[in-house]
């Protein structure tokens, strides 16, 4: 059976969930209901009515019927899922904690939970309790060991070179004109997420051309993002209206014209040769006995070796990385990223001048 590529099927996730082929969705991002088990109207101080979640889809006669349902969508979910695929379940303090037992009994492995703190929030108008002021988002792979994706590199690229964090900030809900609405001006989908939120998860652990799966569609915003990016999608919707008002928002979406070179998260610069830091030493780029400087730390040095080694300052000798990870304590230490030299009074990271040797005898050619 083909794949329906960039569809949405309308009717139950776990039935259209079962009549895909197994193992063949990259990447899946589910936003299932809630469980929010709101008994009463909510009202500002004011007495206006909060236009909170009351549709019938986020309601459930019991904790068991929830865990139920949620079994089945999550068993169905493994078995269209690649060995190298992972998985992301957004929740509230209503559900998630019940749904990151159910993905371990059925076998999936949490890389991270992701911490969404929302820059916006609803107040909490009785003041009795603190303002729900975040969300939070597991991510699983298919199994203990699985190999999965992730775009380490392009996600510090959103977090000016910095390794991005589990809790993610200034990322707001969607309002505004990113809001999808009716022809009367009312919200289309009550828990509609922000495209920011979806891009995040979409660029981190999946690759231009990967299958996207959301088994509840809602207003599209997974398959808005996915297309973006130029991935494939497959969204999954039980509600008529949502079907209508996702594929007209995702219709309306024409995305750059593709290119590998630029759409290529991976970061891996794959024509980028390989360059031993012994090279660099034997082509007199570096002297032996020359100082590098850990993290432009005076106080933390080596001395180059002219066997390529490095010797820190209390005697520890090995290879830039081995010397780096002893001045972090023994953690994993990339020695072209941390060590740099004094030149011109300017530092120079190692990395930076590797880059230089390539460049001026011509490796890229």
């Amino acid at each position: 059976m083909k794949l329906p590529l960039n569809q949405i099927l309308q009717g139950d996730c776990v039935e259209n969930l079962n009549s895909l082929p197994a193992k063949s969705v990259d990447l899946i991002f589910a936003d299932p209901p809630y469980n929010l088990q709101l008994q009463n109207e909510l009202h500002r101080p004011n007495m206006s009515k909060v236009d909170a979640v009351n549709d019938g889809w986020d309601k459930f006669d019991s904790f068991q019927a929830y865990d139920q349902f949620t079994r089945q969508w999550l068993t169905a979910c493994k078995r269209v899922l690649k060995p190298s695929g992972s998985i992301w379940v957004i929740g509230s303090y209503h559900n998630i904690f019940r749904v990151g037992t159910i993905m371990q009994d059925l076998g999936f492995w949490i890389l991270n939970d992701v911490i969404w703190i929302k820059t916006n929030p609803m107040p909490n108008f009785r003041g009795v309790r603190f303002t729900n002021a975040h969300e939070t988002l597991i991510w699983a792979s298919a199994g203990k060991g699985a190999k999965y994706t992730f775009n380490h590199q392009a996600l510090k690229g959103l977090n000016e070179e910095k390794q991005m964090r589990s809790d993610w900030w200034l990322l707001s809900l969607a309002t505004g004109k990113e809001r999808i609405k009716d022809k009367d001006g009312k919200k289309v989908h009550s828990t509609q997420k922000p495209q920011a939120l979806l891009y995040r998860v979409i660029l981190s652990s999946s690759k231009a051309g990967d299958v996207v799966l959301d088994p509840f569609f809602g207003s599209g915003t997974t398959g808005a993002v996915a297309k973006r990016l130029h991935r494939n999608w497959i969204g999954l919707e039980r509600e008529k209206k949502y079907v209508q008002a996702a594929q007209k928002r995702i219709d309306a979406i024409q995305p750059a014209e593709f290119d590998s070179q630029i759409f290529d998260a991976s970061g891996r610069r794959k024509s980028a040769p390989r360059v031993a830091f012994s090279t660099l030493v034997e082509n007199g780029l570096l002297q032996a006995g020359q100082k590098l400087f850990f993290k432009k730390d005076k106080t933390r040095f080596a001395a180059v070796k002219p066997d390529a080694r490095l010797r820190a300052a209390d005697g520890f000798e090995g290879s830039i990385h081995k010397v780096g990870g002893h001045y972090m304590n023994g953690a994993p230490c990339n020695g072209w990223e941390h060590w740099f030299l004094r030149e011109n009074r300017k530092w120079v990271c190692l990395n930076d001048l590797r880059e230089k040797y390539r460049v001026e005898n011509g490796l890229y050619e």
